[in-house]
């Protein structure tokens, strides 16, 4: 992200570990897939992306979530 303005918006997002509980988060996360096929285990993951973009709300802060986790991607 060298844009000036990604950068700018992305200092709005918490990027740094904020979870109350990590390891508790990633374990239910895992359940909720156990025992789905992949289409079913997309579905989910595309539901709770709604959910969370829902809470979240904010476009500015959705569109700089979507530009990190591409720019995340790109640089894997």
């Amino acid at each position: 992200m060298s844009d000036p303005l990604s950068k700018t918006l992305s200092e709005k997002l918490t990027l740094t570990p904020n979870f109350e509980d990590a390891d508790a988060f990633f374990a239910a996360l895992t359940q909720a897939h156990t025992g789905l096929t992949r289409a079913e285990s997309d579905a989910l993951n595309a539901r709770l992306i709604f959910v969370l973009a829902n809470h979240i709300g904010g476009s500015a802060a959705l569109n700089t979530a979507i530009a990190t986790a591409k720019a995340a991607h790109a640089t894997a």
